[in-house]
């Protein structure tokens, strides 16, 4: 399989890349990375869906969301699929992330991004939650990382600790849900702390291109104000 990059960025946090893996007996696929972390692709996007679909399950009437995390626009796409939604803000702190997505370098950027209900904020989204209003939001979902244990950058190990958490809960009229690669009891004894309660649920995935797929198990860790 090649890979060929198709575009590149410098930030504080190191460089974003855009790039596709090609081969000719199958389609092509598009990876972003950040800082030399693989972040997502379009192989496997049932991640970032389920991120969503088991979200907007926990809240009655969802109609002001907030998402963590742009990426390929998966979890915000799911988002905008439940027509309960009425806002969906999503926080990238990438420039060039939105900017790709905006003017087609990712092909399915401009129609998601077209959805009047959208609005982009490029911000640290620990940043954009402290300035929000009280109860701004009736649902938060956080997906800038794969979880606590699996960072882009470093700095974001505060995302899944007590002070964030609070400025979450102030900024939440409903539920704050955030996605992790592996089971986090940490982040559930924080949220927990913050919110007086916390749950775990586990979700099991397959991974990988066939034949050479495999198991693994994903959590979304949620907390009700």
């Amino acid at each position: 399989m090649d890979h060929v990059e198709i575009a590149r960025a410098q930030s504080p946090r190191g460089e974003v890349v855009l790039r596709e893996r090609r081969d000719e007996n199958a389609p092509t696929i598009l990876e972003l990375r950040v800082n030399g972390v693989f972040v997502m692709d379009t192989l496997e996007t049932t991640t970032e869906r389920a991120l969503a679909q088991a979200s907007l399950d926990l809240v009655e009437r969802p109609a002001r969301v907030l998402v963590g995390g742009l990426g390929l626009g998966f979890t915000m796409h799911e988002v905008l699929a439940d027509p309960r939604v009425e806002s969906c803000t999503v926080v990238e702190i990438e420039q060039a992330v939105v900017d790709w997505m905006r003017d087609g370098t990712i092909a399915h950027g401009p129609k998601v991004l077209a959805d009047e209900r959208v609005s982009v904020v490029v911000a640290d989204v620990a940043v954009a939650l402290a300035e929000a209003g009280e109860a701004a939001y009736d649902l938060v979902l956080l997906d800038v990382d794969n979880g606590p244990d699996y960072l882009v950058h470093d700095a974001n190990e505060a995302l899944y600790k007590e002070p964030f958490l609070a400025a979450a809960h102030r900024a939440t009229a409903g539920v704050l849900a955030i996605w992790s690669a592996a089971e986090a009891p940490q982040l559930e004894a924080a949220m927990t702390a913050v919110f007086g309660n916390a749950r775990a649920t586990a979700y099991d995935v397959r991974l990988g291109p066939s034949p050479a797929q495999r198991d693994e198990q994903y959590w979304l860790y949620w907390s009700r104000k």
